[in-house]
């Protein structure tokens, strides 16, 4: 009686094993287009903000792509890809990581149908990659060169970024701030490469958005050292950074010593002072009037580094190396008082100084503070994109709909199964000019039939002008964005 028991056995365990992938998959598609989904309200300049409450308490407020799925605790595997994916867009672009997110959303949906209609996972993943091919064709030959010189073109497509943020009333600031904090940062001898760290935002509670500013030399949120009642004020300053303390020598191990006498504990004291005039004499000696001490304030070592290459000077690590040649130079240190009694220090007219700059954003609170900072660093990464490709191509769904148009006009000439593929893929990338349509209260069918028709008319550049509510020229409209 056992034996027929098991070998029905197995042959139940083989079939519920093939009913389990099919299951598999579609869950893990499900669990990706569930994080599309949460983002896809976001998306554009009438999307909604987020308000995210962290495990610690923390609340943001944001639509950016990227910190929304930061912040999300998410614990399925094929969902987690879709957190990295943003992820790598905010690396590599800075911004477009809620579109990315969206986009494979659909492409997912589209995948999923494919599967259900039979269609062998090889094929549709084969088919995906020779769209992305085809769609760089077609996003290429969109392209509208841009020179570097063309500031008002940068300032443009910065503003773009912006106005779908928090701070979009603030684009007329920052957009041309970031266009000039990424020019001044760019290397004659290599054109083509912007390093982001060369360009360091200072967070400064206080103030409004308003107060923001870019600030050619050094900037601290901290306040000058008044402890021996020291000036707030040098001109022609000779500038070392230090990464000892000015302090008594300690011991490398740990151990107590236990004074018998007061003879004794005055004797420690004065050679404690002894021993941190000979410092100063040492410092003075080389005629350097300003320290910068590392442990004392500067906690960061990538400060320490974007400091040294701004005053074009070494950073020292004990007294014995302290020589005149490795200080910097500049016309002013000084100590700023903000009007809401707040105290920053600037350090400008750097001589020889580094291709660095700095920029102050001002906020009236941790939230509002938080967000500039994160729109001005999409800003930023847009100029930059534009000085690595200086191509530039129309917003507002145009790219979108013109790649469904034309990759749906391919898939006609494909044969077999790639063909199919290939339209269904086609149809997926409407969703952005759907959902921008959706978010702005407009009517997605009615805007999207038009939007095809006008491309289909030529119309390259027709996109959704949500402001207006109805298609227009968007390039015209000055909404562009790079050709990443």
């Amino acid at each position: 009686m056992a034996a027929p028991a098991v070998s029905k056995g197995k042959s139940t365990e083989t079939f519920v094993d093939n009913k389990r992938k099919d299951d598999i998959r579609m869950a893990n598609i499900a669990a990706a287009q569930s994080v599309a989904n949460a983002v896809r309200t976001s998306l554009g300049p009438k999307g909604m903000d987020k308000m995210i409450s962290t495990s610690s308490g923390e609340v943001i407020i944001t639509n950016d792509g990227a910190t929304i799925l930061n912040k999300m605790e998410v614990l399925q595997p094929a969902a987690k890809f879709l957190v990295e994916l943003s992820k790598s867009q905010d690396v590599v672009a800075g911004d477009g990581t809620t579109t990315v997110v969206v986009i494979a959303g659909s492409l997912l949906k589209a995948s999923l149908g494919l599967l259900t209609s039979g269609i062998h996972p090889t094929i549709v993943s084969d088919s995906l990659h020779k769209t992305s091919i085809k769609a760089v064709e077609i996003l290429s030959a969109m392209a509208v060169p841009v020179e570097l010189s063309d500031r008002d073109s940068l300032v443009k497509s910065a503003s773009t970024s912006l106005n779908s943020k928090v701070v979009s009333q603030y684009s007329t600031l920052l957009a041309p701030l970031a266009v000039d904090a990424v020019l001044s940062v760019v290397d004659p001898e290599k054109p083509d490469l912007v390093d982001l760290k060369d360009i360091r935002i200072v967070k400064k509670l206080g103030g409004t958005v308003d107060d923001t500013e870019l600030v050619k030399g050094l900037v601290f949120d901290k306040k000058v050292s008044h402890a021996a009642g020291g000036p707030t004020r040098v001109e022609n300053a000779k500038i070392g950074v230090i990464q000892f303390q000015i302090s008594p020598p300690k011991t490398d191990i740990e151990q107590s010593i236990v004074v018998s006498d007061y003879s004794q504990m005055d004797r420690i004291l004065k050679e404690e002072r002894n021993y941190i005039l000979s410092m100063i004499k040492k410092i003075k000696a080389t005629g350097c009037n300003v320290l910068l001490i590392q442990k004392s304030i500067l906690r960061d070592a990538d400060e320490i580094e974007f400091i040294t290459k701004t005053l074009n000077c070494l950073p020292i690590s004990n007294i014995e190396h302290f020589r005149a040649e490795k200080l910097g130079y500049a016309d002013l240190v000084e100590e700023v008082p903000l009007g809401d009694g707040g105290k920053i220090v600037k350090i400008t007219g750097i001589k020889d100084m580094g291709r660095t700059t700095s920029v102050l954003v001002r906020g009236s609170n941790h939230l509002v503070i938080d967000e500039a900072e994160r729109s001005l660093h999409d800003a930023l990464c847009v100029v930059r994109c534009l000085v690595n490709k200086k191509f530039l191509i129309a917003g507002g769904g145009a790219p979108e709909i013109e790649l469904s148009r034309q990759l749906g006009a391919w898939a006609k000439v494909l044969q077999g199964m790639e063909g199919y593929c290939v339209k269904a893929f086609a149809e997926a990338l409407e969703v952005i000019p759907y959902t921008l349509a959706e978010n702005a209260g407009l009517n997605p069918i009615a805007i999207v039939t038009e939007l095809r028709n006008r491309h289909a008319q030529g119309e390259i550049n027709a996109g959704i002008n949500v402001r207006k509510g109805q298609i227009t020229n968007i390039l015209e409209e000055n909404v562009v964005q790079p050709c990443w």
